[in-house]
């Protein structure tokens, strides 16, 4: 009598169900976990924006009590900020991006552990808060960049128990650009800041973990504070024609103003010359002090309008709101530059947009056969993507921003002839450089090994 086939495969077939179901619940629990952190990444990012508008409200409300007080304020602020950075954070000090883009390039977890724990993130989130509290010129999405991406990397960490390194990227790389996301409202710009930005490239970067990552980290910020456009909406064409001198005009001279901004913080970030040099790296937070003072004297020239982000600023150069004049985006670059050599945590993204947004509206003054409120949106793209030398990038934020397709065409146009005129005058890209710069610091090469000595010739086999 021949034995039953099915009975004798029950036990392999139980042993590969059991296995498949394992490899299912191990899939789905990564899959969740990954899901939870991009919200919690959404939060946070919203968080952020809130404070920071509470930040530069309590600021407003000083500087309308007395705009004198800013002369104590921005310096003995800006002092705290640097002096807490280099006693107690060191890693969250700059933008947060070039930290985000080394770590994608760094070969051992410990160093990640330590520029992306939560410890520096949280520090990174609140020394933001009182920068723009006292006044520096800086922005939040560069910080919400590497607090997302901290963030991704504590969940793949402490949840996931992940130990491989390219894993471990690919989290990085969804929380940053999640960061970006969530914080300007723009899942498209996001995606594309990863891949152009971050990333440098195509090859493997298009992840389901990037696009899941993105996707609901904006759901989240759209949840909490609704589908809001961070320039709100404009109207605006630029037909091809005499139009398109605006194109022209605002990409040479954007590109000309990102450039230098550029390679002057390029040349920043390698050490100043001479004595001055010397004194800040003997004496960091007076210099952080001085950088607070000046900071102060161009808000009270101004008339406040340099400090913190420029968004307000930028958003009623958009709408055709106020017309400024030429010294506003001449006063806001310098307040900017000033800003980032102090040393604080706080990043160049929205000052830059504010800077861009002033040329585009100094620009149309000049230009009458263009329509006025797209030569501000041509200024704005064509300095943004000089200085952070990523057309896509910049074109697809600014689309999004103020919610305009109808531009697109010559947004595009603008922003690679000023990432053309900006490679000229600074070569290397400025988040490049500087992640260069902190990758080398951060986690400098192993000494390569002395090779072993030849063996000598056997004097009876010659």
């Amino acid at each position: 009598m021949r034995p039953d086939i099915s009975t004798l495969k029950t036990p392999h077939r139980i042993r590969h169900l059991r296995r498949s179901a394992r490899v299912k619940t191990t899939h789905w629990r990564r899959t969740l976990t990954y899901w939870a952190a991009a919200v919690i990444v959404g939060v946070v990012s919203v968080c952020f924006a809130l404070a920071a508008d509470k930040a530069m409200e309590l600021r407003h409300r000083l500087v309308d009590w007395d705009p004198w007080v800013m002369l104590a304020l921005t310096p003995a602020g800006l002092a705290l900020i640097t002096w807490v950075t280099r006693t107690w954070f060191r890693g969250a000090q700059g933008s947060g991006i070039p930290q985000a883009i080394a770590c994608l390039h760094f070969e051992r977890i410990e160093t990640i552990n330590r520029v992306l724990s939560l410890r520096i993130a949280a520090a990174k989130f609140m020394l933001t808060l009182l920068g723009l509290f006292c006044g520096a010129s800086i922005g939040r999405e560069g910080p919400s960049v590497q607090v997302g991406a901290a963030i991704m990397h504590a969940f793949g960490r402490r949840v996931l128990k992940l130990g491989d390194l390219r894993a471990h990227r690919s989290l990085i790389l969804a929380g940053g650009a999640a960061g970006v996301s969530a914080a300007f409202n723009t899942p498209l710009g996001g995606i594309v800041f990863a891949i152009e930005e971050l990333a440098h490239s195509f090859e493997q970067r298009t992840s389901g973990t990037v696009l899941t990552g993105v996707i609901l980290s904006g759901v989240t910020a759209i949840a909490l504070v609704g589908n809001y456009t961070y320039f709100g909406h404009t109207d605006v064409d630029v037909p091809i024609g005499i139009s398109w001198m605006a194109v022209l005009t605002c990409g040479l001279i954007g590109g000309v103003a990102g450039g230098c901004f550029s390679s002057l913080l390029i040349r920043v970030s390698a050490g100043l010359p001479g004595r001055v040099g010397k004194f800040v790296m003997d004496h960091p937070v007076g210099f952080a002090a001085l950088c607070g003072l000046a900071l102060a004297i161009l808000g009270l020239a101004s008339g406040g309008m340099t400090y913190g982000t420029g968004y307000i600023e930028a958003r009623e150069i958009i709408s055709g709101e106020v017309h400024y004049s030429a010294t506003f985006f001449v006063l806001k670059f310098v307040a900017t530059v000033i800003s980032y050599c102090s040393g604080i945590p706080g990043g160049i993204f929205a000052p830059s947009l504010a800077v861009g947004a002033g040329i585009g509206g100094w620009i149309e003054h000049f230009l009458p056969h263009t329509v006025p409120g797209a030569v501000v949106l041509l200024g704005t793209v064509a300095y943004f993507s000089a200085v952070v030398q990523a057309p896509l990038t910049a074109t697809v934020i600014v689309m999004e921003m103020c919610d305009n397709q109808q531009v697109t065409l010559a947004l595009l146009a603008t922003s690679f002839l000023a990432f053309g005129v900006s490679r000229t005058i600074c070569p290397h890209p400025l988040y490049g450089s500087l992640a260069d710069r902190f990758l080398s610091a951060a986690e400098p090469p192993r000494p390569i090994p002395p090779a072993p000595p030849l063996p000598e010739p056997d004097s009876k086999a010659a």
